[in-house]
C-alpha cells in the first residue's frame, strides 16, 4: 500500500466519521480516536475521553458545519470548515494525524468572522 493509499483511506474514515457526529453520533469518537489521543489545542483537556466529553458539551456537537475543504497527505488530514454556533460564527482549520486508521493527535486554529 502506497503513502497516497493511506492518506485516501484516512481521508474517507474522517470523513464518514465527521458526517456521523455531525447528525448527532458522538459515540463515533471513541471509534475513530485511539486510547492516547493528544490534543494539542489550547484549552482543551488532555486524554481521549476526556476530550470526548469536552466536545460534546461544546458548541461543535450542534453548531451548523459548511466543509470547505479537506486535505489529505501521508497520515494527516486537514479540514477547513465555517463553523456557525448561535451568532458566532467561526472560520476553523483542523488537523488531524492517524495512525494505523485511528487519530492520535489533534491541532486546531480558528478565527472568528464578523
Amino acid at each position: 500500500m502506497t503513502d497516497i493509499d493511506d492518506a485516501e483511506i484516512n481521508k474517507a474514515r474522517f470523513l464518514e466519521a465527521f458526517g456521523r457526529f455531525a447528525e448527532g453520533d458522538t459515540g463515533v469518537l471513541f471509534e475513530i480516536l485511539r486510547e492516547d489521543f493528544v490534543s494539542h489545542t489550547p484549552g482543551a483537556p488532555a486524554g481521549r475521553d476526556a476530550w470526548i466529553e469536552f466536545i460534546k458539551g461544546s458548541p461543535i456537537a450542534t453548531a451548523e458545519i459548511e466543509i470547505q475543504h479537506v486535505l489529505a497527505e501521508d497520515q494527516l488530514v486537514v479540514m477547513h470548515y465555517f463553523l456557525t454556533a448561535g451568532e458566532v460564527r467561526e472560520a476553523v482549520v483542523d488537523l488531524w494525524r492517524f495512525e494505523d486508521g485511528l487519530i492520535v493527535e489533534h491541532w486546531s486554529v480558528t478565527e472568528l468572522l464578523t
